[in-house]
Order: structure tokens, then sequence, then C-alpha cells
């Protein structure tokens, strides 16, 4: 895994280059390729990482990184098919694609790695599920492992379960933001400063994801210990449940599913 080429520079390819960069990797193994220049100028600038075109990113690296837009993915593989020899690896990060149409639309042999990773990867701290393609080996799936656990932690998973898990952590960090924003704004509704109400829900969301992490314990049973009877938190949980917040979450959960199994189907042949 000498050299890696991010394609497809946005949000979720820079975050990736920012943590391999912060993982430990040097700029000179890494190349990104990216369609409107003057966004490469900055990410050059800001990185030392060098703007390639998809070609070159094909025929200069050993793992090739696809973060495009999911809309995006049927020009970049015209552009990757000539070039691209089975010694490549092809990492999708591309919510809701599946394998095989890289299969139907690159050499036959090229191993490909399915991945659902998720943005806190720019701070090391990723959630990414990988699957294996019908070319692609356990030692493929090693390497993408080695690749992405510099910037947070790896599971792999069948490719049947990949738009469950789109919905549950690809987009789960967009759930918790919500949340944060709405208690936040709960703050201030009952007097608190805003920076008040900041620190004081950032650093509670930190803390309550710690104990998860480390306790090991059920959060039904870190809930219970925060629930006295006839308690503060009691008289709030009656009101998220008399709400439907529960089902509510559900029901987004299943419907982010959902779009994820269109966006794989919309490139059906």
């Amino acid at each position: 895994m000498s050299t890696i080429a991010v394609l497809g520079a946005g949000k979720i390819g820079e975050a990736l280059l920012s943590g391999l960069l912060h993982g430990g990797r040097a700029p000179t193994d890494l190349l990104f390729t990216e369609r409107h220049p003057e966004r490469s100028v900055e990410l050059t600038k800001r990185y030392g990482v060098r703007a390639v075109d998809v070609p070159t990113a094909a025929k200069q690296a050993d793992v090739l990184v696809v973060a495009v837009k999911p809309q995006d993915i049927e020009p970049l593989l015209d552009e990757l098919a000539p070039a691209i020899t089975n010694d490549t690896l092809v990492v999708s990060l591309c919510a809701g694609l599946p394998t095989a149409l890289y299969d139907r639309r690159l050499p036959d042999g090229v191993p490909v790695v399915r991945v659902m990773p998720n943005t806190p990867m720019v701070v090391g701290e990723a959630m990414s599920a990988i699957s294996a393609g019908r070319h692609a080996t356990p030692a493929h799936l090693s390497t993408v492992e080695e690749l992405l656990s510099v910037v947070g932690q790896v599971v792999r998973v069948p490719e049947s379960q990949q738009d469950a898990v789109t919905a549950l952590s690809g987009s789960g960090p967009a759930y918790f933001f919500y949340l944060v924003e709405a208690m936040i704004d709960a703050g201030i509704l009952l007097g608190l400063p805003r920076a008040v109400a900041e620190k004081l829900i950032i650093q509670s969301a930190v803390g309550a994801a710690a104990m998860l992490a480390e306790t090991g314990e059920h959060p039904v049973t870190l809930r219970e210990a925060v629930t006295s009877p006839a308690g503060t938190t009691i008289m709030a949980i009656r009101e998220l449940e008399r709400h439907g917040v529960r089902a509510a979450l559900l029901a987004a959960i299943e419907a982010a599913r959902d779009r994820s199994e269109e966006l794989g189907k919309a490139h059906e042949e």
C-alpha cells in the first residue's frame, strides 16, 4: 500500500486525506483528484498532497479510494476503466453503490471493497464498515482495515447489510448533531447564554459517549442510573415518549436505509 489516491476530494475525501496525514502517512504517498481547479490548489496548499487526473491516479496508485457523490460515479468509471489494471485495489466510499456496479464497468478481475465511513474520520473517530466484492480477497480486506484504522474503527459486514449501515452510522453523526442543536436551543429557551448551553451539551455528549464505550453497560442501564423516581429526568423522558421521539428515530433510519437502496438501484442495468 505504497501510494493511495483519493478520487474526489469533497468532504469525505478531504476527511480521509486529513486523517491519513494525521495518522502518519507522508504527503508523497498520497494523491487526489478534484474536478474544480481552485479546490485542487486549496487542498494542495493545505496538505501538501499532489492533485492529478484520474488516469494518472490509476497508473501511479496501488489503492484507489472512490469518494465521489453517487450521481458522479458514471463519468468517473468511464475515465477509470481504460487505465486501471487488476493489480489496483478499488475502495468505494460511495453511499448506496454496490460492488456489482464496479464489476460491470471495470475490467474483469479488479478487486473492489465497499466501505461506509462517516465524517468523524476527520478527527480520527470514524466508524467504517467494509464488505468484499466478488474479486476481493481476505488480504484486500486486511489492507482496507489497515488503511482505515488510522482514522477510526472498522468492522466487516456482508454487503447485503451495507444499506442498513449507511442509515445507521453513515448518516448517524447528523442525527447526533441534530439532537445537540435542539438541546442547545432548549438551553437558550431556558435562559442560558448560547456559549454556556453549547459547553454544557457538547461535554455531556462527549461524556455520555465515553461511558457507553468504556463501561460496556447497556444504554438502558446507564439511562436508568440518571433517572430518579419522580425526578427531573423521568419527566423529560415522559415527554420524549409522548412526542414519539423513539418512533421518529426508527422511521428516520428506515427512510435513510430506503434511500440508500434507491441509490444502488439507480445504477442497476
